[in-house]
């Protein structure tokens, strides 16, 4: 894009004369990740753009502007809340009342045994079966979680990582028992190993073998399963550890090349498989640089998979991604203030070209979401999708001077993240080394640091409080019975092995629950 020289001069005597005449608040006119906003963006910040290198249109490379051409005019993203709790009968029951107010796919949250490959009766298990997620067993578990859900025309997630190879084996027998074949099933496993390592940390193994596992189930997959995405490359869990938006995008994609590189060096074709990798974002607070984010996210994953690794399937070079509004945003205080903060990440989520959707419920910083929550939930995307009506062009964003600037500022940072990894041999030995567990450790202290000195708002948590919020209906399934508790522990490095003897994580990087009175 040339800037004529007469827009530049009116851009700096805007500047000069008429803003600096304007007394700004006291307040940080950042991103929520600390990057500098300047109060005018115009046609100077966008000197030397490429419309069709930068852009393109709608379901054309880079993909900047959506994989599709027609986005939400021809048809609308995966409505697609997280649900999990107590038993599989419990859950079964929460999936089919979502289904009949209007869900459009499943997504399934499991206990912290279950993601740590505990049996529920495990003695590391006391006091997690069922808390925090669904607890799963055995086939029959299985079974029983999806029973009456024709898993043929629901598509299903699992949000599980290292015992990802046998959940899924579980669901493709659960599903052929029912007279489905594996074929036929769409949907998506998390199995997305490095991210637990770096932000999550719940893993069963070194990290090693761990990768080598996650490739033989991407090459099962591939040739068995051709509806479905073996690996969800989760951005989710390091932004909801404290990262940034720049860390949160760089890690993530960085994640997803080392799969691909591990695919590749095990001989199998990019276009075989590529296809089926699937992303998983948060969508934070801070509303353009969410959606800016993502525009960075799908035009450096095209640009990599074209030029790096040789894909000439356009599938290949599409970055297809599930987003999740973020835990880490809601608070405890107002709770009924959370339903405004999902509403503003949901509607990023939208405008940045998110393929599926979750919206958290108002009450999840303080316990399970209870129906009526989950409901409003919900309710909050169908208002998007055919209220607001944000739907009715395909990237009704893009061209504009701020956020195609911010676009270009966050890829920037990504790909000098990448060239820092590389630079330790890459993401296995940067994790190793703990490199990107620092960056996002610094950064969530900065973060917290702010809102301690009151520098920058959290409404009803920093500022604005008042008496008498606290939520009286709260939702928990019924504990079991307490086994005998174990033994104090230290969770191990990822290049370690956990000793049998060693008690299970009861951390799971979701944000900490506040304990109702």
């Amino acid at each position: 894009m040339a800037v004529e020289p007469d827009a530049r001069r009116r851009a700096h005597q805007w500047r000069s004369d008429l803003y600096a005449r304007t007394p700004e608040r006291d307040a940080p006119f950042t991103t929520i990740s600390g990057h500098e906003i300047e109060p005018l963006y115009t046609d100077e910040d966008l000197e030397g753009f490429d419309y069709a290198e930068r852009l393109g249109h709608p379901g054309e490379f880079p993909f900047t502007r959506g994989i599709y051409p027609s986005m939400y005019r021809g048809r609308l993203w995966t409505m697609r809340q997280f649900a999990g709790f107590g038993t599989v009968e419990e859950t079964n029951e929460r999936f089919r009342y979502l289904l009949e107010h209007g869900q459009t796919g499943l997504s399934t949250a499991f206990d912290m045994p279950s993601l740590m490959g505990l049996d529920s009766d495990h003695p590391r298990s006391a006091g997690e079966v069922g808390v925090e997620g669904v607890a799963l067993d055995t086939v029959d578990d299985m079974q029983t979680l999806f029973a009456g859900i024709p898993l043929d025309e629901v598509t299903v997630s699992m949000t599980i990582n290292a015992p990802a190879a046998i959940v899924l084996a579980f669901y493709v027998v659960a599903a052929s028992e029912n007279g489905i074949s594996a074929e036929r099933l769409g949907g998506t496993i998390q199995t997305d190993i490095l991210k637990e390592y770096i932000a999550q940390k719940e893993w069963c193994f070194p990290i090693d073998p761990a990768m080598r596992l996650c490739t033989d189930m991407l090459e099962w997959c591939a040739a068995e399963m051709p509806r479905w995405h073996p690996i969800s490359i989760s951005g989710y869990h390091i932004r909801e550890a404290g990262s940034t938006a720049a860390q949160e995008l760089a890690f993530t994609l960085k994640d997803g090349l080392t799969y691909v590189e591990q695919a590749l060096a095990r001989g199998l074709d990019v276009d075989a498989f590529a296809p089926r990798l699937s992303f998983f974002f948060n969508a934070h607070i801070d509303f353009f640089e969410e959606i800016a984010k993502y525009r960075a996210a799908r035009r450096i994953w095209a640009r990599e998979m074209r030029d790096t690794f040789g894909a000439t399937d356009e599938r290949s070079q599409m970055m297809r991604f599930h987003t999740q509004t973020a835990g880490v945003s809601l608070t405890a205080q107002q709770p009924q203030v959370n339903i405004v903060r999902t509403a503003i990440e949901a509607l990023a989520g939208v405008l940045g070209g998110t393929q599926s959707l979750h919206t958290n419920s108002y009450d999840e910083a303080l316990a399970l979401p209870t129906a009526d929550a989950v409901r409003i939930a919900l309710r909050t995307q169908q208002v998007i999708a055919h209220e607001s009506g944000v739907t009715n062009t395909a990237d009704p964003l893009g061209g504009s001077y701020f956020v195609e600037k911010l676009t270009d500022e966050l890829e920037a940072q990504a790909y000098d993240y990448f060239r820092r990894i590389d630079e330790l041999g890459g993401m296995v030995e940067a994790v190793k080394t703990g490199f990107p567990q620092r960056e996002i450790a610094d950064a969530a202290f900065t973060y917290q640091r702010e809102v301690d000195r009151g520098e920058r708002i959290v409404v009803g948590v920093n500022d604005y409080r008042t008496a008498g919020d606290e939520l009286t209906e709260l939702h928990a399934p019924t504990p079991p019975p307490r086994p005998a508790s174990a033994s104090a522990w230290r969770a191990p490095g990822p290049t370690e092995t956990r000793p049998a003897s060693t008690p299970a994580s009861p951390s799971c990087g979701r944000p900490p629950r506040a304990t109702p009175t």
